[in-house]
């Protein structure tokens, strides 16, 4: 499977057979049910749907309620729905889990989640702009700064930094180490920081680039 589901536990610290201290983050990854199977006779390619997180059925739609009671094998719902490409000769069928064992042998991979809202942000906050004199009289502490050319064109230009909502969008970070796998605890720990907050839902896929070099 080219990845998981997974939930954002927090960072920590482990450490080696020589005593060197490695900061990491803690996921919780599957299992995941397979929901759906994407065929290439059917829908032109393959590919696997998977959910995570309990979900109310109460609180699901009939057609979310109707998708999921396909599987047979799940007891209520599921809060996230992701699709995942197949590995080369991997089969599964619908109703199987996906574990966090999946990732064995894995030394790199790439997280994406929603980083933490930040509001209304100022551009020293957003975009870390240097500011105006403190002192001395000064009146542009913490101001934009010029906007716009007195000659034309006198319109703020497409782009322009300004002051703005901040935080709350889809962010990648790739090539991270992964540190240790723990099956029994449906875990996985890789070496530094991912977006978003604690209990954040996040994806976990295989790093290609990496893997693929470290297997050469």
């Amino acid at each position: 499977m080219e990845g998981l589901i997974g939930k954002k536990v927090g960072m920590t610290q482990v450490y080696d057979a020589d005593g060197k201290r490695t900061c990491v983050t803690v996921i919780e990854l599957g299992p995941c049910p397979v929901v759906q199977l994407k065929t290439v006779e059917k829908d032109g390619y393959t590919a696997a749907q998977l959910g995570f997180g309990e979900q109310k059925v109460a609180r699901l739609t009939k057609a979310e309620a109707g998708h999921l009671a396909k599987t047979g094998g799940l007891e209520g719902g599921v809060r996230v729905l992701k699709e995942f490409a197949l590995d080369a000769g991997e089969e599964v069928k619908v109703g199987d889990k996906i574990t966090v064992a999946n990732f064995e042998g894995v030394k790199y991979v790439d997280v994406t989640g929603i980083t933490k809202g930040r509001g209304f942000a100022g551009v020293l906050k957003r975009y870390n702009f240097a500011g105006g004199n403190m002192t001395h009289g000064g009146h542009s502490k913490r101001r934009t700064g010029g906007l716009a050319a007195r000659d034309l064109p006198g319109w703020i230009e497409k782009g322009k930094k300004m002051p703005g909502h901040m935080g709350d969008v889809n962010r990648k970070i790739t090539n991270l180490e992964v540190v240790a796998i723990r099956p029994d605890d449906n875990a996985i720990l890789v070496k530094g920081s991912i977006p978003g907050a604690k209990n954040g839902t996040v994806i976990v896929r295989k790093s290609l680039k990496n893997n693929v070099k470290k297997g050469a």
